[in-house]
């Protein structure tokens, strides 16, 4: 078995879940296509017949935890919106489904550290950074701080916090 026939059973055993829609979704789920992974879009009403919905080998409608419906028609327009933002919905999706890795696509989950801890509690691996780098390069004193001991040039300015007007404006 030569190196390409390894890589397309190995992805063969993985199934994506898209967790993001339009374009986005369309074109991770196009490549993921190109490479022989199975997929699994997620929508809420309001989206169930968008391109990605179609697109995916399978779908599953997301109800947000927090809304208290039980099915998807029965949620408001916010909260159809807010569904891409519930972890546990998505966390639920996956589970469901038996998705192995996760595509955040951009926003929504991307940044979420919660999000990415419980994927990583459930053995199912995000395509992004690990929760501590989420966390850590979400402040930004503390990315700068990374940045500087890995040696990456950073622009000019304070070496912490500052705890003042006075202190941000001598800086």
């Amino acid at each position: 078995m030569n190196g390409r026939e390894r890589e397309r059973d190995l992805l063969a055993s993985h199934k994506l879940l898209v967790a993001n829609r339009g374009e986005i979704a369309v074109r991770v789920l196009k490549t993921a296509k190109r490479l022989g992974l199975r997929t699994v879009a997620i929508y809420t009403q309001v989206d169930a017949t968008s391109p990605h919905v179609t697109f995916a080998d399978e779908s599953v409608p997301l109800v947000s935890s927090n809304s208290g419906a039980e099915k998807p028609e029965d949620e408001t327009l916010a909260s159809n919106a807010l569904a891409y933002l519930d972890a546990r919905a998505v966390l639920k999706a996956c589970l469901d489904r038996g998705a192995t890795m996760v595509h955040p696509g951009y926003g929504f989950l991307s940044e979420n550290a919660e999000f990415a801890r419980l994927l990583h509690e459930h053995g199912i691996t995000l395509l992004g950074p690990t929760a501590d780098t989420i966390e850590s390069m979400g402040l930004k004193h503390r990315a700068r701080a990374i940045a500087k001991e890995a040696q990456v040039p950073i622009v000019p300015g304070s070496e912490g916090l500052v705890g003042s007007v006075d202190e941000a404006t001598k800086v």
